[in-house]
């Protein structure tokens, strides 16, 4: 019988809800207690599911796990450690932050990094070697540091066209290639840097972007959440339009789309830069079924005041079922979760450690 898997990545550790209704859950953990979980995946292209966890450890230091049992037990990849930097570029790998299994390459598995380099499995996550065209961008030595790093924290390979990748970091902005890695070029215009000058507030490149998905059934479709600003992409990030009209702030980390629905899309704002909490204290999702164009609050069942805990840039997404599932978590340690759509809510945990990142699925 189907189940639907949540992993919660932590500031302390993994842990997994699963359930056979979305309704009931059962929670397990903590899994490596000794590290900082900062991104997950699960990959369901084999014959049965390969779970992944970044984690960083102060004992191993940063690594990529992955489990074939569904998380009952975990590894390391080829000879102990599936992905470093190369000795010549004079830096080491401080965190993995995004994994993203690829949906055109069975083998493939692309994986984000703090500093700022993308790596490439065609192992499935057995090692990892890095994409040495966008480490060596001229660019990169402008790149700058966010709040909580400088990284790739998205990673959207084409659904059908292997050649094409769009990634983006903080701060650096939107990249893309569409030779399989071999060049890049940025991909921001018509997103403001609001830190910026007023006469360079949309510069080619180094804007603060937080998270980028893409549209499910519309690959040309993306959608943006900025420091400051919600966009939308109709043309495969060629140029970007400011969606944030009729959300209660324009700042927030994640944005997720639907995975069957056209045009559908999922934020959580926060008060600001400043006040990195909901507004006014309430507890709320957000969700456009247009693109953008109007947006719906959705709330049954999550805190109406007093919740001032911040969604972080992937501790927000959707799960596979139908209808699709919603769960977020919170850096005071709530998950929540919705089985339909985002109309009602539960909660699936409390007090754990600061919620860093989720994703679910059917398994």
């Amino acid at each position: 019988m189907p189940r639907t898997l949540l992993m919660i990545g932590t500031r302390k550790g993994l842990w997994t809800a699963t359930s056979d209704d979305r309704e009931t859950w059962t929670l397990d953990g903590p899994d490596e207690i000794r590290g900082e979980v900062h991104s997950v995946a699960i990959d369901k292209r084999g014959s049965s599911p390969r779970l992944f966890m970044a984690s960083r450890s102060w004992h191993w230091g940063p690594q990529i796990l992955h489990s074939d049992d569904g998380g009952a037990t975990w590894e390391r990849g080829k000879d102990g450690n599936a992905i470093a930097f190369p000795e010549d570029t004079g830096r080491s790998l401080e965190s993995v932050w995004s994994i993203a299994p690829s949906p055109t390459e069975p083998d493939v598995v692309w994986a984000g990094s703090e500093p700022s380099a993308l790596f490439r499995s065609e192992d499935r996550g057995e090692s990892f070697e890095m994409v040495r065209p966008l480490w060596d961008h001229p660019h990169r030595e402008q790149w700058g540091a966010g709040f909580g790093g400088q990284a790739i924290h998205t990673l959207l390979p084409h659904p059908t066209d292997p050649d094409q990748v769009t990634v983006a970091m903080s701060t650096g902005g939107v990249y893309r290639t569409s030779d399989r890695g071999g060049s890049w070029a940025p991909a921001n215009q018509g997103i403001k840097a609001e830190f910026m000058p007023g006469d360079i507030q949309y510069p080619e490149f180094g804007q603060c972007v937080h998270k980028v998905a893409r549209d499910s059934q519309d690959p040309q479709r993306l959608y943006a959440q900025n420091h400051g600003g919600v966009y939308r992409s109709d043309d495969g990030a060629n140029s970007w339009t400011y969606i944030a009209d009729g959300l209660p702030s324009e700042f927030g980390f994640p944005v997720v789309a639907h995975p069957r629905e056209a045009n559908t899309l999922y934020l959580f704002p926060l008060q600001g830069a400043d006040g990195r909490f909901p507004v006014d204290g309430r507890c709320r999702v957000y969700r456009s079924r247009d693109g953008g164009e109007h947006w719906d609050e959705l709330g049954k069942g999550l805190p109406e005041d007093g919740f001032w805990s911040a969604v972080m840039r992937d501790a927000l997404c959707v799960d596979d079922d139908t209808p699709t599932g919603v769960y977020f978590g919170s850096r005071d340690g709530t998950v929540c979760g919705s089985s339909d759509e985002g109309e009602t809510w539960q909660t699936i945990a409390e007090h754990l450690p600061d919620v860093l990142c989720v994703r679910a699925a059917t398994i």
